[in-house]
């Protein structure tokens, strides 16, 4: 075994895993959100199942971040016993619903970006981590498709869905670099071939974001002023907030059981 993959056996793969569990574990809690809240009925049971997809991915990679990491942690202590500072998940994916077009924008980024990822990923050379992602590529596929559909539909539509998808756009657009940045833990494991390179994806990601928005009538945002740290445990109060309310109960009652 190579220094390289002594070190992803250690520390990396802990890493990459807690930050993809932490990515899907705060994604799901906010399509959570919307339950009793959606525009229709039938959406409502679609984001249901979004983040019921993404919650059985996130315990996953949580028990793989807690096996790795020799600490005796599972999933639950992964994601209950935590504070904001501790998360590595995107900053993307904490920002608060907003309105509908505003989740589905979220949506399309970040599924986008997973797609791409579990595709690769399930090829790689961590065979743990590549299962999860071939289980999981199915259901990013569909995330995509669903999201892509809603943004289509309000970005084509009526002159006021058409202003909230273009101000989603604007207040998201921010986040996205962070999607490809190169932490050290995941340069060690693209190192070894068992995480693409980020920028391996960066470019598809783009093409694939632009053609969509063409094809729907929007503009990119003319932005630089990106914002990243969600990977180092530097997160804007939203994620304080969403972990006040996730964390409650199992703080209130510690070690209870059904």
């Amino acid at each position: 075994m190579t220094v390289e993959a002594a070190e992803l056996s250690a520390v990396g793969i802990h890493e990459v895993a807690l930050a993809l569990g932490d990515d899907c574990l705060v994604l799901s809690h906010r399509l959570a959100e919307w339950t009793a809240h959606a525009p229709e009925l039938e959406e409502e049971v679609a984001l249901a199942n979004l983040a019921l997809d993404l919650l059985g991915q996130a315990r996953s990679l949580l028990t793989l971040a807690g096996e790795t990491e020799g600490r005796g942690r599972d999933e639950d202590q992964l994601a209950y016993w935590r504070d904001d500072r501790e998360f590595r998940n995107l900053l993307l994916v904490e920002q608060p619903n907003g309105d509908f077009a505003v989740t589905m924008t979220r949506q399309l980024f970040f599924s986008t970006y997973q797609e791409l990822l579990y595709a690769r990923m399930a090829a790689g050379t961590e065979p743990r981590l590549a299962a999860i992602a071939a289980k999981g590529v199915m259901e990013a596929r569909y995330h995509l498709e669903h999201s892509r559909l809603w943004v289509q539909r309000l970005g084509g539509g009526t002159e006021e869905s058409h202003r909230r998808m273009q101000r989603a756009l604007e207040l998201l657009w921010p986040y996205t670099h962070e999607l490809f940045e190169a932490s050290p833990p995941w340069v060690r494991a693209a190192d070894v071939g068992a995480l693409p390179p980020p920028t391996a994806i960066e470019e598809p990601w783009r093409h694939s974001i632009e053609a969509l928005l063409a094809a729907s009538q929007l503009e990119i945002p003319d932005f630089r002023a990106w914002q990243s740290g969600g990977r180092q445990g530097r997160h804007s109060e939203h994620l304080g907030h969403l972990l006040a309310e996730m964390q409650h109960l199992h703080r209130s009652h510690p070690n209870a059981t059904w």
